[in-house]
C-alpha cells in the first residue's frame, strides 16, 4: 500500500494534539481537585497558553520553516508572573508514555523559550506556502464546565487545507448525539484526523503510542430538506438566531437546532460522527464579520471528505489563505453535497426578505 501524501506531517501532528490534549485534562483534573478558585479564570488561559505552546514546539522543531498561526499573545503571560510560571509548570509537565514517539516532539527548554514559542503563533499569517493553524482550546466557555472542546491543528498549503487533527478528549464514541453533557469520563477521548483526498479517520486519544484509527463512514445523502438536522448553538452572540430559525422554516425542518455545541470546531465533528446533525450555518450578525481561520481549518477538511460542501452565503468555496481570518468568507453553508444547493437557496431567500 503506498503511502499518503502528508503522511509524516499527520503523525507529527497527531502526536502533538495527543499531548496537548492530555495536558488540558490534567489541568481539569487539578481544577477538579480544588487547585484553583471557583472563581478564577486563570485555567483557561493556562490551558491556552501551555497547549499552545506544547503544540507549536513540536511543529516549528521538526519544521522550521514552516508558517503557524495560533491564537493566543504572550502579553499576559508577560505581565503577570503567577500566570507565567503555572503555564511553564503545566506546558512542562506532560509527555507522552512512549518515549519514541515524545522524542519525535519538543518541550521548552525555557520560560523565554515558551513565550517565544506562542509568539510564533500570534504573529503568523495564512498566505502563500505552508502554515500551520491551531486553536488550542476551541470551546473555552466548556471547557472550564469539563464539556466538549477541542484541540485543532491543520496544515494549509497555498490556501488549501491539506490535513486536518482535531482531538477531542471529552468526547464519547457512539454515544448517540452530542452534546455538552455527554462526556468521556473514564477514557481521553478521540482523535479525528482527514488528509484532503484520501479519507477521514477516527481513533481512541492515548496516552502514548497512536491508537490505530479506522474509517469514518460517509454522511449520508439528504434527499429531503425536512432531513436536515442542524447543529448550531444558541448562545452564540455573533449569529443571526433569528435567520436560522427563518431557514429551518423555509426547510420545514426542525428548529431549534437537533445538537447544540459552543465550540466551532465541534459542530464539524458533530457532523462527521453522525451525532445527531449533519448540516449547520451561520449568519453573522454584523456585515464585516469574519471569523478566525482556527475556528474551522482542518474541521471543514473534515467533513469535506465525508462528502459535505462547504461554502460561504453566497455559494463560493472557502478561501484559507487570507491571513488570520476567512478574509472573503461572509458566513457559512456546511451541507451533503445532496442538499446543499437547496440549502443555499433557502439562505439566499432569508436573506433577501
Amino acid at each position: 500500500m503506498s503511502t499518503p501524501p502528508y503522511a509524516r506531517e499527520l503523525h507529527l501532528a497527531s502526536l502533538a494534539v495527543q499531548r496537548a490534549a492530555l495536558l488540558t485534562k490534567k489541568l481539569l483534573s487539578e481544577v477538579d481537585k480544588g487547585t484553583f478558585d471557583k472563581q478564577d479564570s486563570s485555567p483557561v488561559t493556562i490551558a491556552d497558553f501551555a497547549a499552545q505552546a506544547s503544540i507549536i514546539a513540536a511543529i516549528h522543531h521538526t519544521f522550521p520553516n514552516d508558517q503557524i498561526v495560533g491564537e493566543e499573545d504572550s502579553t499576559a503571560l508577560r505581565e503577570n508572573p503567577a500566570l507565567l510560571e503555572r503555564t511553564w509548570e503545566l506546558a512542562t509537565a506532560v509527555h507522552l508514555d512512549d518515549a519514541a514517539s515524545e522524542a519525535l516532539l519538543h518541550t521548552p527548554s525555557s520560560r523565554d523559550e515558551l513565550l517565544e514559542l506562542i509568539d510564533l503563533g500570534a504573529k503568523g499569517a495564512c498566505g502563500p506556502g505552508r502554515v500551520w493553524t491551531l486553536d488550542p482550546v476551541d470551546g473555552t466557555a466548556t471547557f472550564i464546565k469539563n464539556q466538549q472542546y477541542v484541540v485543532c491543528l491543520s496544515l494549509v498549503e497555498d490556501g488549501t487545507q491539506r490535513l486536518g487533527v482535531l482531538g477531542c478528549p471529552n468526547l464519547k464514541v457512539d454515544a448517540g448525539p452530542v452534546s455538552e453533557e455527554t462526556v468521556d469520563r473514564d477514557g481521553n477521548g478521540l482523535l479525528l484526523t482527514a488528509i484532503a483526498g484520501h479519507g477521514a479517520f477516527i481513533a481512541p486519544l492515548g496516552k502514548g503510542v497512536l491508537h490505530e484509527s479506522k474509517p469514518l463512514e460517509r454522511i449520508p445523502p439528504v434527499e429531503k430538506t425536512s432531513d436536515i438536522r442542524f447543529v448550531d448553538t444558541q448562545a452564540a452572540s455573533s449569529h443571526n438566531l433569528d435567520a436560522h430559525a427563518r431557514i429551518a422554516k423555509q426547510l420545514d425542518c426542525p428548529w431549534p437546532n437537533t445538537v447544540d455545541v459552543w465550540s466551532a470546531q465541534m459542530r464539524y465533528v458533530a457532523i462527521a460522527v453522525q451525532g445527531g446533525c449533519n448540516a449547520f450555518v451561520k449568519v453573522p450578525r454584523e456585515k464585516n464579520y469574519r471569523s478566525k481561520i482556527w475556528d474551522h481549518a482542518g474541521g471543514m477538511l473534515l467533513v469535506q471528505e465525508l462528502g459535505c460542501v462547504v461554502t460561504d452565503l453566497e455559494g463560493e468555496p472557502v478561501n484559507c489563505g487570507l491571513g488570520r481570518t476567512l478574509g472573503g468568507c461572509y458566513g457559512m453553508i456546511v451541507a451533503p453535497a445532496s442538499i446543499h444547493s437547496q440549502l443555499l437557496d433557502a439562505v439566499t431567500a432569508v436573506r433577501q426578505t
